[in-house]
């Protein structure tokens, strides 16, 4: 399958809506795709490697992805609890949280995947049946927010999509630094 037709067929298995919501949805289907491709033909080593300075590796990256993918959807449908107060975070919190950026031992690729294909689904699912893309939820309490401010739906799938294609991008820099392999060109 060529990458054209794999977008396509990410896009086709989207809900069939129309509109705002469909170009939200191909938006965000489309950088899915080239997070997802840059995993392709890699074993849970490989996956699991460093290749940069930084911490990231791939599967670690798509693990980051799901988890703030469905902390944001949580947010659309909880509020700012769905995602709790940075402000409070413990040594132990944010030794987890670093361990959402790379493949632990019992982590496989496979399993990565799959778990990110599920929440896509449920994000997914709630764009096309949400009945307003102008509710608003206030942000939680964290440094990096302003205070008071709250975002609405159609902004958090915004930030979604902005967080999927700003990793998908330093996977690809990972894949080529691994073997070469590159998502386009």
């Amino acid at each position: 399958m060529t990458t054209n037709e794999s977008i396509t067929s990410d896009i086709a298995d989207a809900p069939a809506i129309s509109g705002e919501r469909a170009d939200l949805l191909a938006a965000l289907a489309t950088n899915r795709h080239f997070l997802r491709f840059t995993t392709r033909d890699l074993t849970d080593e490989q996956a699991g490697r460093r290749t940069t300075a930084s911490e990231l590796c791939l599967g670690g990256l798509i693990k980051h992805v799901t988890l703030v993918e469905r902390n944001w959807v949580d947010f659309i449908l909880n509020g700012p609890s769905a995602m709790g107060d940075a402000t409070t975070m413990t040594e132990a919190d944010r030794a987890w949280w670093a361990d959402q950026f790379r493949m632990l031992p019992g982590d496989t690729l496979a399993g990565v995947l799959a778990a990110y294909a599920e929440v896509a689904r449920r994000t997914d699912e709630l764009v096309a049946t949400l009945p307003d893309l102008d509710v608003t939820q206030p942000l939680p309490k964290a440094p990096w927010f302003e205070a008071g401010a709250r975002w609405s739906a159609r902004r958090v799938l915004m930030r979604i999509i902005a967080e999927t294609a700003q990793h998908a991008g330093h996977a690809d820099i990972i894949r080529e630094s691994l073997d070469g392999a590159k998502s386009m060109g």
